[in-house]
C-alpha cells in the first residue's frame, strides 16, 4: 500500500530542514505520495497516512490550522484509514499538546491511530537523550531512528480480531450513582456473549499511585513482572491487561481530568510497560462530563495510553457524553442510539469476520 504523506507548510518560513531530513530518513525505500496544500487533498479514505506537522518556534501553523478545521467538520473524511503523526517545533513547547489535538481529531474523523503514534521533536531534541544513549549516537540522528521505526509500524500495523475477544473494563464509580457506568450497563448489553468482559474496580484506595521509582529500580522489578509496591496493581490488574484484547476505560470528567484512582492505573503501567508493548490492544472509553470538558479527558487517555503506553485507537474510540444528575445519561435524546452505534463499532473493531464501516480494501 502506497503511504500518504499530509505535510502542511508554515506560509512563508519554507521547508524546516531539520524536519525534511527526519522525513527523508523515514520515508526511504517507501512508496508515497505526499501533499503540502491542504486545499488539493485526495479521497483519503482507506489509506495509510503520515501526518507531518511543523508548528514553528510558537506553537502555530496556519496551514495545519486549516487542516484540524476539515477534520473536525468532515464526518467520516478519514473512514477506514490508519494514521501516525511526525511533529516538528522549535521551542520546548506545544508538539506534545498539538499531537494529541490531532490525533483526537483524526480519530474523530474514522481513522485509527496506531499504538505509540507520534514521534515530535523538540526544539532542543533534548526529548531524545535517553534513545540517543542507548543507540549510541547524537540526538538528531536518534530522532530520524524513531521516525524510521514509526513508519515502519504504520506501514506494517493491521487489524487484530478474534472470535471472542476479551474485554477489559476499568472504573471508579458506584453502579447505583455514576452516570458512566450506567451508560457501560447499556453497552455491555449491547455487546451480549461475543466477549469475554472482565470489570475490575478500583475504588477507595485500592491501587496507590506510582511513587516515582528510580528508572533501574522499575525496570528491574518490570522485567520480573512485578512492581516494587505490589499489591492489586501487580497481582490482578496487570495479568488482566496481559489478557485482554481491548481495555475500556469508564471514565467521569472530575475538574477536566481523569479521575486519581484511573490517573494511578495509568502510572502503575508503566512496570509492565517495561517488559511489554501493547500494540495489539485496543483503546476504547465512555467520559460524561457534568458540564463540559469530554474532549480534555479524551486527550488524556490519548496521552496516557495511546502515546505513552502503546495502546492503539480504533475509529471514533470514545463515546462522549454530558450529564449532572444521576440517571441522566440515560434519559438524554437519542442516547438508545448512539449506545448501539458505540457497542457496534467495538465489534465491528474487534469481532473476527465483521468488517468496519468505511473500510476500503487495499
Amino acid at each position: 500500500m502506497t503511504l500518504t504523506v499530509i505535510y502542511p507548510q508554515i506560509p512563508g518560513a519554507g521547508s524546516p530542514e531539520r524536519l525534511d531530513h527526519v522525513l527523508r530518513g523515514g520515508l526511504n525505500g517507501i512508496e508515497y505520495e505526499m501533499f503540502k496544500d491542504m486545499d488539493e487533498l485526495p479521497d483519503l479514505r482507506g489509506r495509510k497516512i503520515l501526518f507531518v506537522i511543523p508548528i514553528g518556534p510558537y506553537g502555530i501553523n496556519p496551514d495545519y490550522s486549516r487542516l484540524l478545521y476539515r477534520l473536525r467538520s468532515t464526518p467520516g473524511m478519514l473512514s477506514g484509514c490508519v494514521s501516525a503523526i511526525l511533529i516538528d517545533g522549535e521551542c520546548e513547547y506545544y508538539t506534545k499538546s498539538a499531537a494529541t489535538e490531532l490525533a483526537f481529531a483524526v480519530n474523530l474523523a474514522g481513522s485509527d491511530v496506531v499504538g505509540r503514534p507520534v514521534v515530535e521533536g523538540t526544539g532542543s531534541l533534548t526529548n531524545f537523550r535517553v534513545q540517543a544513549k542507548l543507540l549510541g549516537v547524537d540526538l538528531k540522528t536518534a530522532y530520524r531512528a524513531a521516525c524510521v521505526d514509526l513508519v515502519m509500524r504504520l506501514m506494517s500495523s493491521k487489524p487484530v480480531k478474534k472470535e471472542r475477544p476479551v474485554l477489559l473494563t476499568l472504573h471508579a464509580s458506584n453502579y447505583r450513582t455514576s452516570n458512566t457506568m450506567q451508560l457501560w450497563a447499556g453497552v455491555r448489553e449491547r455487546l451480549n456473549s461475543s466477549f469475554e468482559i472482565r470489570e475490575i474496580g478500583l475504588r477507595n484506595g485500592t491501587v496507590s499511585d506510582c511513587s516515582g521509582c528510580p528508572y533501574t529500580m522499575c525496570i528491574h522489578f518490570g522485567e520480573a513482572g512485578r512492581c516494587f509496591y505490589g499489591g492489586m496493581m501487580q497481582d490482578e490488574v496487570w495479568p488482566a491487561v496481559l489478557k485482554c484484547d481491548a481495555l475500556m476505560m469508564i471514565c467521569p470528567n472530575y475538574n477536566d481530568a481523569l479521575s486519581a484512582n484511573l490517573t494511578a492505573f495509568i502510572n502503575r503501567l508503566t512496570g509492565l510497560f517495561r517488559q511489554k508493548r501493547f500494540y495489539d490492544k485496543a483503546l476504547f472509553a465512555i467520559i460524561v462530563s457534568g458540564y463540559s470538558g469530554g474532549d480534555i479527558v479524551a486527550r488524556q487517555l490519548i496521552g496516557g495510553l495511546n502515546m505513552n503506553k502503546s495502546f492503539y485507537l480504533p475509529a471514533n474510540f470514545a463515546m462522549m457524553e454530558t450529564a449532572n444528575d444521576p440517571g441522566e445519561a440515560l434519559t438524554l435524546p437519542g442516547i438508545e442510539e448512539r449506545m448501539d452505534n458505540f457497542a457496534g463499532n467495538v465489534r465491528d473493531k474487534l469481532l473476527l469476520g465483521k468488517e468496519n464501516p468505511g473500510d476500503i480494501p487495499e
